[in-house]
């Protein structure tokens, strides 16, 4: 069963798209209501201003909360469509009022400014199994020019613990071997390392220069 707190796992709220997908704003934040099963019940759903979210199934003859469709070992047809339904509900509301909240650096924060300022590019999310990767591609013939995802320090060979988000970005294979030094810029990552190179989003390369080399490899991506 779908749970709220996976689903929205690594989301941020669209406030404009609350109110019109049908959610009312109160002082604490928003509500959306509606029938499910034939309307025997309402489904409640509350939007704290911060993003925190709790649902109610209430029973509309009983008055009561209706909770079997939460627990795994209930089974039945009738259970089996309430939580069907249900299901249906919330990812109709992520899928429309939620946006992907993935990479929490500043840094990286300030390259998707970029490129959505420069190029009008949205991150996109390929991979269902992969939820934390990402690339941008040229809108002109789909290729990649840069991919963000979220790794292991020591997958790049950094003695350090913890994850962080990188870069992945084209250059020209004749600066390959003049820029990799395992200390700033790596062979890219899951990339064919004659033609990619890796940068940590972690304010070690100076951001200007993360500009200059996504320029580059924009302009790379168009060959």
């Amino acid at each position: 069963m779908i749970d709220m707190d996976d689903l929205l796992k690594n989301q941020k709220i669209k406030a404009e798209q609350l109110i019109a997908f049908g959610f009312s704003e109160s002082e604490s934040g928003y509500i959306y209501s509606t029938d499910i099963i034939d309307g025997k019940f309402e489904m409640i759903v509350s939007i704290t201003k911060e993003g925190k979210t709790s649902v109610e199934v209430i029973d509309r003859s009983s008055k009561e909360r209706y909770v079997l469709h939460r627990v795994p070992h209930v089974k039945g047809s009738f259970v089996g469509r309430v939580r069907e339904e249900y299901e249906h509900v919330l990812t109709m509301i992520a899928n429309a009022c939620f946006e992907p909240d993935v990479f929490k650096s500043e840094c990286a924060r300030q390259v998707i400014c970029y490129v959505k300022e420069k190029y009008r590019d949205e991150l996109q999310f390929l991979w269902e199994r992969f939820p934390e990767n990402a690339v941008f591609r040229r809108q002109d013939n789909a290729k990649w020019y840069a991919a963000l995802l979220i790794v292991q320090k020591k997958k790049l060979g950094l003695n350090a613990d913890g994850a962080v988000d990188i870069i992945d970005l084209r250059v020209k294979p004749e600066d390959i071997d003049s820029l990799v030094d395992g200390r700033r810029h790596f062979a890219g990552f899951h990339m064919n390392k004659r033609h990619w190179i890796t940068i940590c989003l972690d304010g070690s390369v100076p951001i200007e220069e993360i500009y200059r080399r996504i320029d580059e490899s924009f302009m790379l991506a168009a060959k």
